[in-house]
């Protein structure tokens, strides 16, 4: 499989007629129908329906389809961003990040660097705080905002703030009756779901070894991949689930309830490579600490840490 069928594919999808979309590629019908019936040929299953006219999808091809455009679209977006970069016209500042942050500062702090640099081209990269590291060491982002702590000697690794946790409970259970902060205790014989499933270390097991040090027995423990997919769990009753603070404007369809320990919470940690002295990284540091002096909503639930300047 390659980018040239992926076209093939997409133009045939859009025509639903092999000869318009011969037409529309400048090319003969009969290698395009072979093309197209190479692909499926790798894949396994038919993605078009033939016979019919116009030329219909099959619920594979729909998938397909959807999936090409998506491929096409960023293979697009990298070739833009490469030509800049190699006509010395923008800068790129990769960024990994795992999804809870984008409840708290990082959309600020990310709108706050586009409009002090409008030539900077911000690439903005999910990934869960296990993999950071090693991926700014192989150059494959620049800062990293996740929730674990590590001692790599090859990253710099700065806790911007202690998130307060809390509990998502169903509504109609007998904890969502009450709004004050809910001791430990009341989580004892409960079903938890924690996420993310893998790769591990992870938040799951920060959540789990919290309680853990508390000796707080649980009824069950589900695992899931994703925070979105955790929090429907919890509006459909199957447990409850530990999460950032800033994260509860996820939902509305469930309740909130504070943790009432004062140590029941997660940090917030920011990663680069050890001595980069890229001006970037300096004007990250200093949107933080311009943000956190202003005190935003979303450090309501958070005990704030000053960033220092690089040395």
């Amino acid at each position: 499989m390659d980018l040239r069928q992926l076209r093939y594919f997409i133009a045939v999808a859009r025509e639903r007629n092999f000869t318009r979309a011969a037409e529309a590629l400048h090319m003969a019908q009969p290698p395009l129908s072979r093309q197209i019936q190479l692909l499926e040929e790798e894949l396994g299953v038919p993605l078009l329906h033939r016979k019919s006219r116009p030329v219909r999808l099959t619920d594979a091809g729909r998938l397909f389809y959807e999936q090409a455009l998506q491929i096409l679209s960023r293979v697009e977006q990298m070739q833009a961003a490469t030509r800049r970069i190699g006509m010395n016209r923008s800068s790129v500042l990769s960024i990994g990040f795992v999804p809870s942050t984008l409840y708290g500062g990082l959309p600020p702090l990310v709108r706050n660097l586009r409009e002090l640099a409008p030539h900077l081209d911000i690439q903005l990269l999910e990934m869960v705080s296990v993999l950071q590291p090693s991926a700014l060491k192989e150059g494959r982002i620049d800062i990293g905002f996740g929730r674990l702590r590590n001692a790599d000697p090859d990253i710099t690794s700065l806790v911007l703030r202690e998130e307060r946790l809390c509990v998502a409970i169903p509504w109609g259970d007998a904890l969502a009756q009450d709004n004050t902060p809910l001791p430990f205790e009341a989580l004892s014989g409960q079903r938890l779901i924690v996420y993310p499933k893998e790769p591990r270390p992870s938040y799951a097991d920060q959540v789990l070894n919290i309680l853990h040090d508390h000796k707080i027995p649980l009824r069950e423990v589900q695992e899931v991949r994703e925070i979105q997919t955790a929090l429907g769990l919890v509006a459909a009753a199957a447990g409850l689930c530990i999460i950032p603070a800033s994260a509860r404007q996820m939902r509305s369809d469930v309740h909130y309830r504070a943790l009432a320990h004062e140590h029941a919470t997660s940090p917030v940690i920011l990663s680069h490579r050890m001595g980069d002295s890229s001006p970037l990284i300096e004007l990250v540091k200093q949107q933080i600490r311009k943000m956190h002096a202003e005190n935003p909503p979303w450090l309501d639930f958070s005990k704030s840490i000053t960033v220092q300047k690089s040395p």
